[in-house]
């Protein structure tokens, strides 16, 4: 059925980010010979929400050879992503937009596809995970939905395209998208078909890169309400197959109250071991790893009857950024209903500012002293007692303090 596709379901208002001065370039030299274009996947599913679109992509049935020539002669600079499965990036205004030649699956082992080429809309809809990520969006907002997405969208149901066990057999990784999909958008009782098929390929998940995996993980980790998926993957044997040290869901669903949806914190509240061990076996990158470590289990635990002061001389060893990840995971394990506490504790973290030590190395060179050791120990005395006094004292003071110990040091044998 070579170029066939059904009548657009309805007209609606493409977002501000498919209408900008870039996506109209690349629209416009997409279609500079005819070809028809439109927007597809998550994009057009956002905008159907209404809600705020960032990345944008489009479909063409045009090659990826013709699709970067269209691009050259429009003065838009393509590159070859993806080119044997048919996907370019166009980058506009600094701006990337991913395109991707209409294709069809020939093969599929569950973790790499072959594809051959075609113009055929509703066939290329037809291989897509999800009902909502199916349908595809005209430049002039007419909206294509060949498998119902639209009312899937509304109604919260997460539903394969088509046989939920054909799509998950084509790869593997949809099982983990069905979930952080679910935890976004999804309302009332999981489609069936979808629960059965991911629990029947449960063992297949070892076969995924662990690259594919932890980005899948944490996007599902940074959704809303993450918990009630999770509860139905551990039930299924699906969490335990990709996150074996997961741990129970009590600390999570607290945080996840409390907390502004960071997946590395969320990760760090399910898990009951070792963070480093965890951060590698996802091989995250070594910023995660290191922030992981101090957080599962927590590298420094906090009471919540903390004075100010003993506040401050937390925050100026750990800085503002891992206190309050230790405050919002100290509060979520909480079982006595300290939240006024915590909530305090965190409004110091919002407002600290780390203290400069009033003294440098220089300061003590400058009244003869050699370098090396002595200036450590003296700048470490001159901070210890700084500190005791809840970094108030100036520079005046502190030069006081500099001047006493190093007589004292003179004096050493």
């Amino acid at each position: 059925m070579s170029g066939a596709h059904e009548d657009p379901v309805a007209r609606i208002a493409p977002a501000s980010s498919m209408t900008d001065h870039a996506a109209c370039a690349v629209v416009a030299a997409l279609r500079a010979d005819g070809a028809e274009v439109r927007f597809v996947g998550g994009c057009v599913r956002d905008a159907l929400r209404g809600a705020q679109v960032s990345d944008v992509d489009l479909a063409t049935p045009d090659p990826p050879e013709t699709v970067l020539a269209l691009l050259s002669r429009a003065g838009i600079k393509g590159v070859p992503t993806g080119i044997d499965h048919g996907t370019v990036t166009a980058v506009a205004d600094a701006h990337p937009f991913e395109i991707t030649t209409l294709r069809l699956d020939v093969a599929t082992d569950g973790r790499y596809a072959e594809v051959a080429f075609t113009d055929d809309w509703r066939a290329d809809a037809a291989r897509r995970d999800f009902t909502f990520n199916a349908m595809s969006l005209s430049p002039e907002g007419e909206l294509y939905d060949y498998f119902g997405g639209r009312e899937d969208l509304e109604a919260g149901r997460v539903r394969f395209v088509g046989q939920a066990a054909q799509r998950i057999a084509e790869d593997y990784l949809r099982v983990l998208r069905f979930f952080r999909f679910l935890a976004r958008f999804g309302h009332g009782e999981p489609d069936r078909q979808a629960l059965a098929a991911c629990a029947a390929a449960a063992d297949k998940l070892g076969r995924l890169s662990i690259e594919r995996v932890r980005m899948e993980l944490l996007k599902l980790l940074s959704a809303p309400a993450p918990v009630p998926a999770l509860q139905t993957m551990a039930d299924l044997g699906v969490l335990p197959a990709v996150l074996p040290e997961a741990g129970p869901l009590t600390t999570l669903l607290v945080l996840c109250g409390i907390d502004d949806r960071d997946g590395v914190r969320r990760l760090a509240a399910l898990i009951g071991t070792d963070g480093e061990i965890v951060g590698r076996r996802l091989k995250m990158a070594n910023v995660e790893i290191a922030r992981l470590a101090r957080l599962a289990p927590p590298a420094h635990a906090l009471e919540a009857g903390l004075d100010t002061a003993g506040q401050r001389q937390v925050l100026y060893d750990l800085g503002p950024d891992l206190f309050r990840d230790l405050v919002l995971l100290a509060w979520a394990a909480d079982r006595e209903g300290r939240a006024t506490l915590w909530r305090a504790m965190l409004e110091s973290a919002n407002n600290w500012e780390n203290p400069k030590l009033p003294i440098r190395g220089a300061d003590i060179t400058a009244l003869g002293v050699p370098g090396g050791p002595q200036i450590g120990r003296i700048v470490a005395a001159v901070e210890s007692w700084w500190r005791a006094r809840d970094f108030q004292p100036g520079r005046e003071a502190c030069l006081e303090v500099v001047q006493a110990l190093v007589m004292g040091e003179s004096k050493r044998p």
